[in-house]
């Protein structure tokens, strides 16, 4: 992607994201990545579940240092930047740091300065954030081209995917918000979860949703997070790939 302002090259930078845990935003974010660096693209995942990160352990990788090392000053970006799945770029967050569940300036400014330069090395840098609506996720964010809000056909998850919307639209009402539907039926079941998002949305926001898709639910996906492998990669042919 152009930059505006003089020609540089930068990622398009997209912040995946959902309203509660346990809809498969992380693994949804590794296996758009590796479909894309499947493609021909430099494609990075930034960690940004800052303290609880888990896209390491998703995809097998043992790293030495983490984001955390970065903001805290210690590390630089390449140093902590390591090689997953099909040529892409993990940089990790770290697991279990309390610290880094709220940041300072200082931290918000260094978090702010790996995702500039990460995006000059690559054309896609997908942000892994947390799941919810904490301060760390709307801060993240901002510093997106778009978000990608993943939600389940579930009640209790499309009630949080709009909670999150809601939110997300009152730190940043221009930018784009994109809704997948994941672990559905049939793209019926998809189609009808985003129709009821969009309808809310556009009565009680007045913001417009995109719908970016929906992901078949299919076992493969379990069997590849137990051989922490895309299922992409693991399985091409499976209906979630």
């Amino acid at each position: 992607m152009t930059d505006p302002a003089g020609g540089a090259r930068r990622a398009a930078i997209l912040a995946i994201t959902s309203g509660k845990g346990g809809v498969g935003k992380t693994s949804l974010t590794v296996n758009v990545a590796a479909a894309l660096a499947k493609s021909g693209h430099r494609v990075g995942v930034l960690d940004a579940d800052l303290g609880l990160g888990n896209v390491d352990v998703m995809l097998g990788l043992t790293p030495g240092s983490h984001l955390g090392d970065v903001l805290g000053g210690e590390k630089t970006l390449a140093d902590v930047m390591v090689p997953g799945p099909e040529g892409m770029t993990i940089i990790p967050a770290g697991n279990g740091i309390r610290a880094l569940t709220t940041l300072n300036t200082p931290q918000w400014q260094r978090l702010a300065e790996v995702v500039d330069e990460a995006s000059h090395v690559l054309d896609f840098l997908l942000v892994d954030t947390a799941p919810g609506v904490s301060d760390n996720v709307i801060g993240l964010a901002a510093m997106t081209d778009r978000v990608v809000v993943v939600t389940s056909y579930e009640p209790t998850a499309i009630v949080d995917a709009y909670a999150a919307i809601k939110l997300l639209m009152s730190a940043g009402p221009d930018r784009e918000i994109g809704v997948v539907v994941n672990a559905v039926r049939d793209a019926e079941q998809g189609e009808l979860v985003f129709r009821q998002l969009s309808a809310a949305a556009t009565r009680f926001l007045g913001v417009k949703l995109r719908y970016y898709g929906f992901v078949i639910r299919d076992s493969a996906v379990g069997d590849s997070v137990l051989e922490q492998r895309p299922v992409v990669s693991r399985t091409p042919d499976a209906p979630a790939s």
